[in-house]
């Protein structure tokens, strides 16, 4: 197939995940137009390779069949779909927007009434895994679209996804994202709070992870999270504190909207909203077992130094 048969492709956000998933998308042939960045270097290497610069979403709307979205919150989404030189003034019957933002999903919904006012249509497909599977095309999506426009999307959406799951209309896909991260996000204030103990009670984080790893308790989120803890390897796990704290936010907005109760959800939003709270929210995730271990006066450096 030739470059003109296939559609051309935006993409908004190309930073620690982005970068990687338009440069897939342009070594699959698809033409690629970005929106520039304050952050420079990810945007001349993807020119570099062959991809144009849009000065606005609007002018981008205008140019592009697709144009996917890769931002950090909802607030942020909304203003490049719906702000003065936005992707809204620019659209056109059949443009689709893919946001692999984790968004929150009542936006989500309303955005795609919005767009589809227009002639356009939305797809939610937020990502699985982390900023080196982006680089290598095998992220996990889960997409919420219609039928319809879920068969258009998908090559596109091959070109960056190891894994592609259709959970259903517009919105499914944010919601299945925020339960993945309620898992997860959970599971950092768990072992930030047993690691903790632990060390409160006379057993070391690394005789904690001898016998955790190998157990049915053990799984990819624990070994990463206690390669900081244990190793102090702070790249472990490239996801802010703050990223964590507006999921679970996002969590306990969508359990407050369906009635249901979520005692765990809360419990964990409190980890993650102190150390956003005390200025901390750039650390990653496995840092919050550090902000814990002060909260009950350790140093958990001093902890695993002390233990080596």
């Amino acid at each position: 197939m030739d470059m003109s048969d296939k559609p051309v492709v935006g993409f908004i956000g190309v930073g620690l995940m982005g970068h990687g998933m338009a440069k897939n998308i342009l070594q699959a042939g698809y033409p690629l137009i970005i929106k520039g960045h304050r952050n420079r270097t990810p945007v001349e290497s993807l020119v570099g390779m062959g991809a144009t610069e849009a000065a606005s979403p609007r002018e981008m709307a205008e140019k592009c069949d697709i144009i996917h979205l890769c931002l950090s919150n909802s607030p942020q989404v909304e203003q490049v779909i719906r702000g003065e030189d936005g992707i809204l003034a620019g659209a056109h019957d059949g443009l689709v927007v893919i946001d692999t933002t984790t968004a929150d999903p009542t936006s989500t919904m309303a955005l795609a009434v919005d767009l589809a006012a227009k002639g356009a249509a939305m797809v939610d497909a937020p990502l699985g895994r982390t900023p080196k599977e982006a680089e290598e095309g095998t992220l996990d999506a889960m997409v919420g679209a219609d039928a319809s426009v879920f068969e258009r999307v998908q090559p596109v959406i091959d070109t960056w996804a190891g894994s592609i799951t259709h959970m259903g209309p517009v919105g499914t896909g944010h919601k299945m994202k925020l339960l993945m991260n309620f898992i997860s996000m959970s599971y950092g204030a768990l072992f930030s709070e047993a690691t903790v103990l632990a060390a409160k009670v006379g057993i070391s984080p690394a005789q904690l992870r001898e016998v955790i790893a190998p157990s049915r308790m053990g799984c990819g989120f624990f070994d990463t999270f206690m390669s900081y803890v244990v190793d102090r390897n702070r790249d472990a796990h490239k996801f802010a504190i703050a990223n964590a704290a507006k999921d679970l936010r996002y969590v306990n907005a969508m359990a407050s909207d369906a009635g249901v109760v979520n005692i765990m959800a809360a419990a964990a939003r409190h980890y993650y909203t102190h150390v956003e709270a005390i200025g901390a929210a750039d650390d990653y995730v496995p840092m919050l077992s550090d902000h814990v271990g002060r909260l009950n006066g350790l140093d958990m450096e001093e902890v695993t130094k002390k233990d080596a």
